[in-house]
């Protein structure tokens, strides 16, 4: 497994907390509610040997995500407008769906295999990805790869 090119997606609740941490830290240097990085991991309780060790290797999802591909598949019951409520969902981001495959329903669920391309005018892209989950039917939605 080569180090430089593994990336991973994770849900917030599974990352440590030190990481969250960091990308606190990061977030007040940016908005100058801190000026030093003494000052902005003194404020969120980290140590700065810790910021500058993750500090290059976490950010929230949706920063940098502009004129991004976002491939991503989800398990979905079989019911009709289903499909239709998600791609919505994606129109209503402004995001441009680049490819779709649904799967033949099988005991009443389906997989969709779903690749977005993440516009300027696209909103939080990690936004669109919870209202997706959220919906009824909607069973679980994963991230297969970002580009």
């Amino acid at each position: 497994m080569s180090e430089k090119s593994k990336y991973f997606v994770l849900k917030q609740k599974a990352v440590p907390e030190v990481l969250l941490k960091v990308v606190e830290a990061k977030r007040l240097l940016e908005s100058k509610r801190a000026m030093t990085v003494h000052e902005a991991t003194e404020k969120v309780g980290i140590s700065r040997s810790s910021f500058y060790k993750y500090k290059d290797d976490i950010f929230p999802f949706h920063d940098n995500a502009k004129g991004k591909t976002i491939t991503f598949v989800l398990q979905m019951e079989d019911e009709p407008g289903l499909l239709s409520m998600v791609l919505k969902i994606v129109a209503e981001f402004s995001a441009n769906i680049l490819t779709i495959h649904q799967s033949i329903p099988i005991n009443g669920l389906a997989s969709l295999t779903m690749s977005i391309e993440v516009l300027p005018t696209t909103g939080d892209a990690s936004a669109m990805i919870e209202k997706i989950e959220e919906q009824p039917g909607v069973h679980y939605i994963k991230i297969l790869g970002r580009e």
